[in-house]
């Protein structure tokens, strides 16, 4: 039988006109499962959901260049290539958090930070039991340490700087203002990486990458 819904905590308010015993608070996957979005258990994690959500969401909220989006699958595989390139020494779980550190936006959608500030704690509660829950699934430690999270940062706004100057129009200089000076990446790596790809080639490769990380 499926797993009942968690009611909604007080940080969480229902929408306007809609009671308690109405409220739906899970999302049901393709692969099946339903994911209670309020309280997440790993038994309803799938790797196959999780790639093809992060395929279909759109960064910048979909202000890009190319003929696709530029979706969190591609994102989160250019900052696990630049913490590579940058900490070439970083163990096959390191690598798996951080192509991980977005997952949860298979869920709920990639937002973009100004509108994070303005929802506030909600947001960020929510995202937090969908990671640990996703982390647990796959072996990683529940809660991130210092050191990954600022290895997480560091790849992330670099890749968010190439992102910025290359597909969502910034000028570098508005870029190093708002995420620090891009990583150093081969023209190769940054045209493969930098040009949207298709929702299917994006679901395809985040899950080879997962999968080679998940043997190693």
């Amino acid at each position: 039988m499926p797993r009942k819904p968690t009611p909604p905590s007080p940080t969480l308010p229902l929408k306007a006109g809609r009671s308690k015993k109405e409220f739906r608070a899970w999302q049901r996957m393709l692969s099946g499962r339903r994911l209670d979005l309020l309280d997440p258990s790993p038994l309803d994690v799938e790797i196959a959901d999780i790639a093809h959500g992060l395929a279909r969401v759109a960064r910048w909220n979909g202000q890009t260049e190319g003929a696709h989006i530029y979706s969190v699958a591609q994102h989160t595989l250019l900052v696990e290539v630049v913490a590579r390139a940058r900490w070439p020494g970083l163990d096959r779980k390191a690598r798996l958090e951080i192509l991980l550190h977005d997952a949860p936006e298979y869920v709920i959608g990639d937002m973009i930070s100004p509108f994070k500030a303005v929802i506030g704690g909600a947001y960020k509660a929510v995202e937090a039991r969908l990671l640990a829950a996703i982390h647990l699934r796959f072996g990683l430690p529940v809660k991130r340490t210092g050191e990954i999270e600022r290895m997480i940062k560091i790849a992330d706004r670099g890749a968010a700087c190439l992102e910025a100057t290359q597909l969502a129009g910034f000028s570098m200089a508005e870029a190093r203002r708002f995420f620090g000076p891009p990583p150093a990446l081969s023209p190769a790596i940054e045209r493969d990486y930098l040009t949207p790809w298709p929702a299917g080639t994006a679901e395809k490769r985040f899950l080879e990458r997962f999968n080679t990380l998940a043997r190693d």
